[in-house]
């Protein structure tokens, strides 16, 4: 097989993508592969300097992308990227929807801002970016693919996280409703499932009992590491290798998921 066959498979080259999180730590890793494959990319966020790192290390490698902050959970914020970027870029092939918190308040003490604020980034955002930009697919008529960031609480719900658990799930379920709806247009939706992988947002609960408790679960016996999900991004985003794939929970787990005993 030589390697101008994987490069056509996997053809990248020329697209744009936009990608909410994209500031964060796998999201950030997303970025970089695809930028490495010819992808310009754009990341959403609202911390400049942590992009400006991260436009570093992709414009070292002889990448393409810039940075457009937002406010996902605000639709007027998301209609404003979708022109900045038409404008900049002149089109959108790709859109990753990474942006997520999380928050470890046990069941009854959940307050309304807090769910509010889970909510509204992990699942309301993700709605409405679907929204805005899944219009512009469909106008376009030019199919396009849509990776929606998951989590193994959204495939079994997991201890402790319970507004992130409620949240993920909806995600996984608006996401095969319009990989349903979308596909007789190749608009492809597909949910990215990590499992356990350090981030930002779950830092505070990887207490040295739940690392235990994780790890001795997942028959690889360790956490992920962020460049580990660059292997499912290039798929789901590539429109010849994955243009028979829509409404898939991609798991990247190391065995997670398939431990029961």
């Amino acid at each position: 097989m030589s390697q101008s066959y994987l490069d056509a498979l996997f053809a990248l080259n020329g697209q744009t993508a936009v990608i909410t999180g994209g500031t964060g730590t796998l999201c950030g890793q997303m970025a970089e592969a695809l930028a490495s494959a010819g992808v310009e990319v754009v990341l959403v966020g609202t911390s400049a300097a942590k992009a400006e790192a991260r436009l570093k290390t992709i414009q070292a490698n002889n990448g393409k992308g810039y940075f457009v902050p937002a406010d996902v959970s605000s639709r007027s914020d998301l209609d404003r990227l979708l022109e900045t970027v038409l404008k900049r870029s002149g089109k959108v092939d790709i859109l990753i929807n990474g942006a997520g918190v999380n928050a470890f308040s046990p069941f009854l003490e959940i307050s309304d801002a807090e769910y509010d604020r889970v909510m509204g980034i992990n699942f309301r955002a993700v709605f409405v970016g679907c929204q805005v930009f899944g219009k512009y697919f469909v106008s376009r008529g030019q199919g396009g693919s849509i990776i929606n960031i998951g989590s193994m609480s959204g495939v079994n719900p997991l201890s402790r996280i319970f507004t992130y658990s409620a949240s993920k799930a909806a995600l996984h379920n608006l996401s095969k409703n319009l990989a349903r709806e979308w596909a007789p247009l190749n608009i492809r939706v597909n949910i990215l499932v990590p499992g356990f992988f350090p981030a930002e947002q779950n830092r505070k609960a990887l207490t040295p009992e739940r690392l235990a408790l994780i790890t001795g679960h997942t028959p690889m016996k360790r956490l992920g590491e962020a460049h580990e999900l660059i292997g499912a991004t290039l798929l789901l985003a590539s429109a010849k290798a994955g243009s028979f794939i829509t409404g898939t929970e991609l798991i990247v787990d190391g065995g997670f998921e398939a431990m029961r005993i």
